[in-house]
């Protein structure tokens, strides 16, 4: 019986991986990628919804907002 010459090759890593494999690992890559930024976005609103439940009423009422709106915005999901 003959075997696949191509894919012997591939068995011992002389012919690289298929561009089906490569294209998969992009896409992977790229949607890690785009996971990591939403996480990083997620969690500076975070921070700054904090930051602005440990302002002071004065504080608020320089940037326009009351403790009430501020309590609002943390709650936002």
């Amino acid at each position: 019986m003959r075997t696949d010459h191509a894919g012997a090759q591939r068995l011992t890593g002389q012919v690289p991986a298929p561009a089906r494999t490569t294209t998969i690992l992009s896409a992977l890559r790229a949607q890690c990628i785009a996971a990591a930024r939403w996480l990083a976005s997620q969690m500076e609103k975070r921070r700054s919804r904090l930051a602005l439940l440990e302002m002071t009423d004065e504080q608020l009422k320089d940037i326009g907002l009351s403790r009430g709106d501020a309590y609002s915005e943390f709650r936002r999901r």
